[in-house]
């Protein structure tokens, strides 16, 4: 793979606004916190080629949690993340078939993914179920935010081509 400056350069800038969502926009719940920074993961999934997607997201996502007093909540981060920025695809458009299914899959892995982690640190899997609303409505909000930032871009692409 090449590495390309540009897109390095992308990468840092989405890393950098995944953990300022993260990291100052949240909500403390059950064990951890509520937060949007999901949806800046996608997008940059959406702008950027894997590897680099992957990195953002993982970066961002993995330094909150380290630096607002969540650090256990790291190695569950790294896997998570990375997954669901490998859901989502590269393309001109923000709003595609693929990446509408890629936010099913990216819920399931980060409800699922939280949950099972949860149920390793606490020994059982009935108390990490009152952790599952928190990571329902992150994922609903994250979402909710994607579709409206995709939304945004599809209009001024639009209005940029007339």
């Amino acid at each position: 793979m090449k590495t390309s400056v540009k897109e390095l350069c992308k990468a840092g800038v989405f890393a950098a606004i995944i953990f300022v969502v993260t990291a100052y926009l949240h909500i403390p719940s059950h064990t951890g916190y509520t937060h949007v920074g999901d949806a800046f993961i996608y997008l940059a999934a959406c702008f950027l080629s894997p590897p680099y997607a992957i990195a953002a997201g993982v970066i961002g996502a993995a330094l909150a949690d380290a630096l607002s007093g969540y650090a256990i909540w790291v190695p569950a981060t790294v896997v998570i993340k990375g997954l669901t920025a490998a859901c989502f695809s590269k393309s001109e458009q923000v709003l595609t078939k693929r990446n509408g299914f890629a936010l099913v899959l990216a819920d399931a892995i980060c409800i699922g993914g939280y949950y099972l982690y949860d149920a390793i640190l606490c020994g059982n899997f009935s108390v990490p179920l009152l952790g599952v609303p928190g990571y329902i409505t992150q994922c609903v909000l994250s979402n909710g935010l994607f579709l409206v930032v995709g939304l945004i871009f599809y209009r001024q692409k639009k209005r940029a081509s007339k």
